[in-house]
């Protein structure tokens, strides 16, 4: 094995370029019948889990108000100057929501934030937030070596995908506004490994959703390889406050919770791959075509973001396998909104995509290019 790969896998990923265009004849022959493989699958499994979650939908209580509108309660509540741990396990509890354990509920951050800024306030704050993360991506785009035509192509994904943004539920939905935040972090990624505008967004990300944790970790492995010990130590500061702030947010849930209160039934779920695509297909503009079609086309971008090479389309393509493998894993199917903490970011491997297929295609016919 090359012992460069070994030593620095993240410069060893870099010097490649484009890293189809190195795989072997076999090697492009094989991703691509892993592609076609993989999406037939998905059709097959995504319509068992559709069948699922229509029943799981139809046992539903139809008073049900829904994640969106719990979230607008306790942030009016707290805009008339009620605690917000009072506010929030309040309506938990009138709504049928469990409160134990303390991760049922969400950090006070956004709740917090939108209350003082107000609903136009928060519609003008992620909007405008959108905009710059627009404008990062074309400019960041165009330093990886992206076409003109793909930079278009990605801010019409990032445009479709994220149109929630300038409504007033961005500013309710933790994932949503922690999407954002990340989103703009990944456009931040320098080919250079000079990070810290990536860590300063991913710890509030963090602050507004747990979830974010794993891509504070995988920053601070790409800073390790580096050899940027002050990057790492100040990974873990992060990661040592998240501790402190999840401790005395468990304490504070604890103090309100009440006898009788409902536990969560776990996350253990194991739908496998299957359910952050079906998830997307749901949850996004591709809501209008059929989820056993959707779900499918919802992993393509991941072979866009595959092929796009350097240090962001390692980062990125990392950070999106890994996370995805963690809804995989624990997410339940009434979880499917954690899937839009990787929007809108995510949407741009669908520009990405047609000249990774190109050059996969060019290679199982021509062979690699060599490195010059």
């Amino acid at each position: 094995m090359n012992p460069t790969l070994l030593k620095d896998p993240v410069g060893w990923w870099t010097a490649l370029g484009r890293p189809f265009l190195r795989l072997p004849r076999w090697g492009a022959i094989a991703a691509l019948l892993v592609i076609v493989m993989s999406l037939g699958w998905m059709v097959h499994a995504t319509s068992q889990l559709d069948v699922a979650e229509k029943a799981r939908v139809a046992a539903r209580p139809k008073d049900s108000i829904g994640d969106v509108e719990l979230y607008r309660r306790v942030t009016r509540r707290v805009a008339e100057g009620e605690s917000f741990y009072v506010a929030s396990l309040d309506e938990q509890r009138q709504h049928r929501y469990p409160t134990k354990p303390f991760v049922t509920v969400r950090p006070p951050t956004l709740a917090t934030l939108t209350a003082m800024l107000g609903k136009q306030g928060g519609k003008i704050v992620s909007g405008g937030l959108f905009v710059v993360c627009l404008a990062l991506w074309l400019w960041r785009l165009d330093k990886a070596g992206v076409s003109i035509a793909e930079r278009g192509l990605a801010v019409v994904a990032m445009a479709i995908f994220g149109i929630t943004l300038f409504r007033e539920s961005a500013m309710l939905f933790h994932e949503v506004f922690a999407g954002l935040l990340l989103a703009i972090a990944l456009a931040l990624v320098r080919q250079d490994g000079k990070m810290w505008p990536v860590l300063l967004l991913g710890a509030l990300a963090l602050a507004v959703r747990e979830l974010v944790l794993p891509f504070i970790l995988l920053w601070a492995v790409f800073v390790a390889f580096d050899r940027n010990w002050k990057g790492v130590a100040a990974a873990l500061g992060v990661v040592a406050l998240f501790a402190v702030g999840m401790m005395l947010h468990a304490q504070a849930v604890a103090a309100n919770v009440q006898p009788g209160d409902l536990d969560s039934p776990g996350w253990d779920a194991l739908n496998g791959p299957r359910l952050p695509f079906y998830a997307m297909a749901k949850l996004t503009a591709l809501v209008m075509i059929k989820p056993w079609i959707a779900a499918p086309l919802a992993m393509l971008p991941l072979v866009g973001w595959a092929a796009l090479g350097g240090r962001l389309g390692l980062f990125a393509s990392l950070w999106f396998l890994g996370y995805f493998l963690m809804l995989a894993l624990f997410a339940r199917t009434n979880n499917n909104y954690w899937v839009l903490l990787v929007l809108p970011a995510y949407a741009i491997g669908f520009a990405l995509l047609p000249r990774a297929l190109w050059e996969l295609a060019r290679v199982a016919v021509k062979g690699p290019k060599s490195l010059s």
